[in-house]
């Protein structure tokens, strides 16, 4: 069976999309691939069992995008990968992340 962790939208101390904003759609999915390939860079590609991924949750003001991680349940490896993500995802967006960002359209200041 598969299950998932939320690991956000964005890194944690970082502004990301708000539901209602102009391009809200397209800078959320750019900040979810920018996230997801900012993890791997951190912690490391999915063990088999386990997929990063985007995922749109249902909102009063409408649909909020958050990566989360997949895992398969009876997978020690996956659910590890998964929680290490929950866990240990980078709070800042970091220079990579930063121009995948700015490439896309939606730069982001650097850490002051």
């Amino acid at each position: 069976m598969r299950d998932y962790i939320n690991i956000g939208p964005a890194p944690a101390e970082e502004d990301c999309a708000q539901v209602g904003q102009d391009n809200f759609y397209e800078r959320a999915r750019a900040e979810g691939r920018a996230f997801i390939n900012l993890i791997r860079r951190t912690l490391g590609d999915e063990p088999d069992g386990a997929l990063l991924k985007l995922k749109g949750f249902p909102h009063d003001f409408g649909t909020y995008y958050e990566v989360v991680c997949y895992y398969e349940e009876d997978n020690r490896a996956a659910f590890e990968y998964a929680l290490r993500c929950e866990a240990e995802a980078p709070y800042r967006w970091d220079d990579e992340a930063r121009q995948e960002l700015k490439a896309a359209g939606f730069p982001v200041n650097a850490d002051i």
